[in-house]
C-alpha cells in the first residue's frame, strides 16, 4: 500500500507541474489580467496565489512520493 501511495503522490506533482503553468500562461495573456495602464488586476493575483499554491502541493506530494517509496 506504501508503494502505491508514493506512485500516486508522484503522479500527483506530475500532473499539477504539467497542467497548472499552461493555464496560467493562457491567464495572464487574458484581456482582464491587465487594466488600462497594463497594472495586474484581481483576475490576475487571485490565480498566480492558485497556480502558487498548487506548485506548493506539487513539491509536497513529490517529497512525500519519494520518501514513501524510498522508506
Amino acid at each position: 500500500m506504501t508503494v502505491f501511495a508514493g506512485i500516486l503522490l508522484l503522479l500527483n506533482a506530475a500532473f499539477n507541474v504539467a497542467c497548472w503553468p499552461p493555464f496560467l500562461r493562457r491567464v495572464a495573456r487574458d484581456a482582464r489580467a491587465r487594466d488600462e495602464q497594463g497594472r495586474p488586476t484581481r483576475f490576475l493575483r487571485v490565480h498566480q496565489v492558485l497556480v502558487g499554491t498548487a506548485m506548493l502541493l506539487a513539491a509536497a506530494s513529490a517529497v512525500a512520493g519519494v520518501w514513501l517509496l524510498v522508506s
